[in-house]
């Protein structure tokens, strides 16, 4: 399986805040899911990618060629959708469309209105009246316009009702049904990525905590519920991390065979996405 995107040894540091040498690969023909809660570095890194911010070290290589020799040739076949938006508010999406059209050199226009008329959305509207779901719907038109391979989307549903939502989540499915096509898509909330993702990569504090398919990390961990008398020293041991009261413990762990020999009574369920990432971050 090749690679559309490879990110090596990237640094950068804002204030306080760092990414520290941030690894990982995007498969072809996959969507992943780059998760973490607010502050642990997810925008940086996909600004750091696209070049929006000067990274202070690292290479990133796109379609296997340097982004920074290819960066031209590259973004021609990069669609971005990034949550704080970047269109002119006194223009109209018309005449925002008429900007960014001649960018590409594989703009569709049929294309452009056949989105504009599915998401039913006016081309003579004003970008500053639009509301939140309005700019996000229209900004993957224009990541949908010029036959992207690869989707970048920066949290593109917060903020958003179920509804769009999961309207973002069928569009990224049908997207996907076209060879060569790949989608980075990162977010808070996990629940989107239950049904669309492929991969799985976390970071926290500025750094990758796992890179991981998706069924594989879902079989891997297990919910264990039971009784708290029967744990000791040993057995916390076996969990990522554990919530115990006076009469109940509720914890996540890759160990649950181990568990189970331990403690009779136990239930174990299968985790979220949300309920790994919370295990990972939330034990430390």
């Amino acid at each position: 399986m090749n690679n559309v995107l490879e990110v090596s040894g990237l640094n950068k540091s804002y204030g306080t805040f760092q990414l520290k040498d941030v690894n990982f690969t995007l498969p072809e023909n996959c969507i992943t899911g780059f998760i973490g809660i607010n502050g642990a570095g997810k925008t940086t890194t996909i600004k750091s990618i696209l070049g929006l911010v000067p990274k202070d070290s690292g290479t990133v290589k796109a379609f296997g060629k340097d982004m920074g020799k290819y960066e031209r040739e590259i973004k021609n076949r990069i669609g971005i959708v990034l949550d704080e938006g970047a269109f002119y508010e006194e223009l109209t999406m018309s005449e925002m469309k008429s900007i960014v059209a001649p960018a590409y050199s594989r703009w569709n226009e049929n294309e452009y209105r056949s989105c504009m008329e599915r998401f039913d959305l006016n081309p003579q509207q004003k970008i500053s009246t639009l509301s939140k779901g309005m700019r996000m719907k229209f900004s993957l038109v224009l990541a949908l316009s010029h036959e992207a391979d690869l989707l970048i989307m920066d949290e593109p549903t917060s903020g958003l009702d179920p509804l769009i939502r999961n309207q973002f989540m069928n569009i990224l499915l049908e997207f996907m049904k076209k060879e060569g096509k790949s989608v980075f898509f990162s977010t808070h909330i996990t629940s989107d990525l239950d049904k669309v993702a492929d991969m799985i990569i976390l970071i926290n504090d500025g750094q990758i905590v796992f890179e991981e398919e998706k069924d594989a990390l879902l079989d891997t961990y297990k919910i264990v519920k039971g009784n708290p008398q029967e744990l000791f020293d040993k057995t916390r041991k076996l969990f990522l991390s554990i919530q115990e009261t006076e009469y109940s413990f509720t914890g996540i762990t890759k160990n649950a065979v181990e568990i189970k020999s331990a403690c009779k009574n136990i239930l174990t369920e299968k985790p979220a996405i949300e309920d790994i990432m919370l295990g990972f971050i939330g034990g430390k």
